[in-house]
């Protein structure tokens, strides 16, 4: 394995994403690395095509504030200092492999709601960054399917 001298975590501010920070944190101890955070906020247009009858900026504007807090809150009960948290608009898939290449991340780690390996991952976030990632990419497993039979 190389050395993962940047690490960028990508997460969604849920519970889960504490899981995913875990496995990062073990990354950077075990490289002593640099952990980056980047939190992506699809455009309200985006995530319902655009048709919507009314103006959106001021509830997209709460969403950005609401996130900028979790996200600041989130990073800082990792010790990220702020200059290494990343808040961006757009298609998360596209803006995480973006994000990560502009920081000169080895690597990138996402949550994964698959249960049966990458063929559930097909259309997730998770299998966009990993299908047009130029780094390494961890997909970390989450969510309450541990009773489940593999």
């Amino acid at each position: 394995m190389s050395d993962y001298r940047k690490i960028m975590l990508a997460v969604d501010l849920t519970e889960e994403s504490l899981k995913v920070a875990q496995r990062a944190n073990q990354l950077v101890k075990a490289f002593d690395a640099e952990l980056h955070i980047v939190h992506v906020i699809e455009p309200l247009s985006l995530a319902y095509g655009g048709d919507v009858p009314m103006d959106l900026s001021t509830v997209q504007e709460q969403i950005q504030d609401q996130a900028a807090s979790h996200l600041r809150e989130f990073a800082n009960s990792l010790n990220v200092p702020e200059a290494r948290q990343h808040l961006i608009f757009g298609r998360p898939e596209s803006e995480i492999q973006r994000t990560a290449e502009e920081a000169g991340a080895d690597v990138i780690i996402v949550g994964s709601h698959g249960r049966h390996g990458l063929a559930l991952l097909l259309g997730s976030t998770a299998n966009g960054v990993l299908h047009g990632a130029r780094c390494d990419v961890l997909a970390v497993r989450v969510g309450n399917n541990d009773s489940e039979a593999d």
